[in-house]
């Protein structure tokens, strides 16, 4: 079991060291200068020669990347260059939004893929397991900003019965208030994952009730409906914890474009402006901390996975 998580973490250092490569890469290999954007026109060169220097832009690139580097490793994301305030503090001050709509979304999503992946996987061709497995491909194939932008038509253009922008009405930092703004986004990003969950579980549970125990308990005379819940639910569950944290990529990615469509002020949209305003700090130091999230997600699933599964833990042992 240690050895396992110790492979574990080495796989995690080396893929957030790729990632570090391809992000200062990418950013290098952008179009255009990020201190001639927010210079006025009419500073010196002299003036603009110092700024890159302050900034380390005149150093050859791998050092520029190592200086980096370290400054990553010691918590230091650098400052932003729209606003000049730390990068790590902007990213904190978004993350609570990101979290609450992400983690709502995935908590009703797999609510909702126990329920239909179960009856689906146990009448296997009937008519719900059709009905179940037309609502994964609609929701797989629907792109997120147009079931995003619908939603926006129906329910706020149309029947005016839902706010479609932002977090809070002004003024007003209740609860409820919260919550009548969460519906869209989160039915946006719950549609998603559930659709790939259900999928899942659906699979796990046609393989469980073929399965010789299912079938001695069915001839012990045992009901179908307690074999389904004690026995079969719990085993059809372990592949999900893998599969959820596999999902936090495109629940990530989808999210993004959810906060944009929906004016969520979460990271998702605070990388959008990083983007538009060429603010590469920020950019790098969204990455990054995105990165370690997603990474840490799937160390912790890959941890849970071996902790509930005896065969795993024996075969790492």
């Amino acid at each position: 079991m240690l050895k396992k998580i110790v492979n574990r973490l080495i796989q995690c250092i080396l893929t957030l060291f790729i990632v570090s490569v391809l992000c200062f890469a990418l950013t290098k290999a952008a179009p255009g200068d990020p201190v001639l954007t927010y210079v006025e026109p009419n500073m010196s060169e002299e003036y603009i020669q110092n700024l890159r220097e302050s900034l380390g832009l005149t150093k050859p690139v791998y050092e520029q990347y190592f200086l980096w580097l370290g400054r990553i490793l010691h918590g230091n994301f650098g400052n932003s260059l729209m606003n000049n305030r730390p990068v790590l503090t902007q990213m904190l001050e978004r993350l609570p939004a990101t979290v609450i709509l992400m983690g709502i979304s995935m908590l009703l999503g797999f609510l909702i893929a126990i329920v239909l992946g179960l009856y689906s996987g146990k009448n296997k061709n009937g008519v719900l397991d059709k009905i179940t497995s037309m609502f994964c491909y609609v929701g797989i194939s629907i792109p997120t900003f147009w079931f995003g932008i619908m939603l926006i038509y129906l329910f706020s253009v149309h029947l005016h019965i839902l706010p479609s922008i932002g977090m809070h009405s002004d003024g007003n930092r209740s609860l409820g208030d919260l919550i009548l703004h969460m519906v869209m986004p989160c039915a946006v990003l719950t549609f998603a994952n559930a659709s790939q969950y259900i999928r899942y579980l659906r699979s796990s549970t046609i393989t469980e009730m073929s399965s010789d125990y299912v079938m001695v308990q069915k001839a012990y005379g045992m009901k179908e409906s307690g074999i389904l819940f004690r026995h079969v639910l719990k085993n059809a569950m372990l592949p999900m914890i893998t599969v959820l944290g596999m999902s936090l990529q495109s629940l990530v990615s989808g999210a993004i474009i959810t906060e944009q469509v929906f004016a969520w002020p979460g990271i998702g949209q605070l990388a959008v402006t990083a983007v538009m305003q060429y603010d590469y700090p920020l950019i790098m130091g969204i990455t990054m901390f995105t990165a370690l999230l997603v990474v840490l997600g799937n160390l912790l699933a890959d941890i849970l996975y071996a902790v509930f599964d005896p065969r795993i833990r024996k075969a790492g042992c």
